[in-house]
């Protein structure tokens, strides 16, 4: 159940940050990116203010176009967009092997989509990792909602970028049964110590899988023109930095792991995963992400921001958010980036780090 109306949008513009202080909100964010002359080094010393700033801004969007389910899926003919997102969120369970009361982590859960999801179809108990407290807040709400806050929580980690780690969990080690990240992170600013956190919490012998968001082999980064896509999913996406499939998967193995398999899998999907970006797509199941829906929304936020009912610096973040969809269906369309890049990782059964 997702919020569908102007209103809603309007009320949750902004997330935690102060109405007034929105479009200074934007403007310090605009200054992160590579757009707006900011750099990576810059983005990634100062992820945790970028990162929360992005999501306060952008989650009322995500929903009211998206749902509750953050993320691209590979599509097959005759499929909506809601049914091959689910499907996805299965596959990623399926690939775990989960089983009804083990304890499963979520790392960068958004508002939980697809924590509900895997928690009902696999009969689990999983906990949402989250940094922005807007999100932690409208997640819990939407658990009451599904009837599942009795076996699933949402749990709040202060961000620090050490010499040595990305994260850093609140749990003991070997706590969890599985762990699975859904193009979440990708907003990590070091991938080898994010994975090593995660190899720290979960337990030896058992499985972290994850969809993650990067540039592929066919990415030139002496290309002006792929640079520039790539910095337009970045300020759109709040990403530090978009890793090569192959950086991930060296971070995998220098982090413990064993890599069971890995695949794009955007390559061969019978429909291409930017299909609902696209602006020469028209469907009527996901209408707000047409071009026809896209500018209706775009003028409701201007007409809502002019009458006082969004707050001002609100049609700045949707036109960025444009700017991402622009990104990522030509990142998509020349094969240079993909959202679904998998792998599935076990930890040892004897851990011997």
């Amino acid at each position: 159940m997702s919020k569908a109306g102007a209103l809603d949008l309007a009320s949750g513009l902004g997330g935690k940050i102060q109405k007034d202080e929105v479009l200074s909100a934007v403007e310090k964010y605009e200054k992160y990116h590579v757009c707006y002359g900011g750099e990576e080094e810059e983005r990634k010393a100062n992820y945790t203010d970028m990162v929360n700033k992005y999501y306060d801004l952008v989650t009322s969007f995500y929903e009211f176009g998206w749902g509750e389910s953050f993320h691209f899926a590979p599509r097959w003919k005759g499929e909506s967009l809601r049914e091959s997102i689910k499907r996805h969120e299965h596959f990623l369970a399926l690939q775990l092997g989960v089983k009804p009361g083990q304890k499963v982590l979520d790392v960068g859960c958004g508002i939980g989509g697809p924590l509900r999801e895997i928690a009902r179809f696999s009969s689990t108990s999983v906990t949402g990792l989250n940094n922005n407290e807007y999100q932690i807040t409208r997640g819990r709400e939407l658990n009451r909602i599904a009837g599942v806050d009795k076996t699933c929580d949402f749990v709040k980690v202060v961000i620090i970028l050490d010499e040595a780690d990305f994260m850093k969990m609140p749990f003991s080690d070997n706590t969890f049964d599985a762990v699975y990240a859904i193009e979440a992170t990708c907003h990590a600013p070091d991938a080898l110590g994010c994975y090593k956190e995660i190899y720290r919490v979960l337990k030896p012998g058992q499985c972290f899988a994850a969809y993650e968001w990067c540039m592929t082999d066919a990415f030139d980064p002496k290309n002006q023109e792929h640079q520039k896509i790539k910095a337009e999913i970045e300020i759109g996406d709040g990403l530090p930095d978009i890793r090569l499939t192959t950086q991930c998967l060296e971070a995998l193995k220098q982090a413990g792991f064993e890599v069971i398999w890995e695949k794009d899998l955007a390559v061969g999907s019978p429909l291409p995963w930017y299909l609902p970006l696209d602006t020469s797509h028209f469907s009527l199941s996901s209408f707000r992400l047409t071009a026809l829906g896209r500018f209706i929304t775009k003028n409701m936020v201007k007409a809502l921001e002019f009458v006082g009912l969004a707050p001002k610096g609100s049609q700045r973040v949707q036109a960025f958010l444009e700017q991402a969809a622009e990104g990522l269906v030509d990142g998509g369309k020349k094969e240079i980036f993909t959202p679904m890049y998998f792998f599935l990782a076990r930890k040892p059964s004897s851990d011997g780090q």
